[in-house]
């Protein structure tokens, strides 16, 4: 005869180890975007700094901005996987992508004619 309390103690149980489930799975996650910032910083200069953004659905955007000025993105599934990802990485995170921080970002030739071709004049965005 099974009672009430065993029942429970065996959903408690269930529900503990699937959040550990979770837990191991959100740091795999985060140790392997921290090795993909580094590896950006290594080849951008030695060093990268950061922004972190929430995207919809509860992912975040890692904006990445090199030493020498080259910027990339990656893509967490939550903020505090993109959090510890940094951390890990060692990277300097911004609150904001503005000001000081902006003006680090180096544009090229291919970002000034997408940025003009879409406002002015360029090919229709359909």
């Amino acid at each position: 005869m099974l009672f009430m309390a065993d029942t429970q103690q065996a959903d408690e149980q269930t529900e503990t180890a699937a959040a550990a489930r979770t837990d191991k799975r959100a740091g795999k996650r985060a140790d392997k975007l921290a090795k993909q910032i580094r590896a950006f910083a290594a080849t951008h200069g030695g060093s990268a700094e950061g922004q972190l953004a929430h995207i919809g659905r509860g992912r975040t955007r890692i904006a990445l901005v090199g030493a020498d000025g080259e910027w990339g993105n990656l893509v967490a599934d939550t903020f505090g996987s993109a959090k510890d990802a940094a951390d890990k990485a060692g990277i300097t995170l911004h609150d904001d992508f503005d000001g000081d921080f902006a003006a680090k970002v180096r544009t090229g030739r291919y970002e000034w004619s997408r940025m003009a071709g879409i406002q002015v004049g360029g090919p229709a965005n359909s």
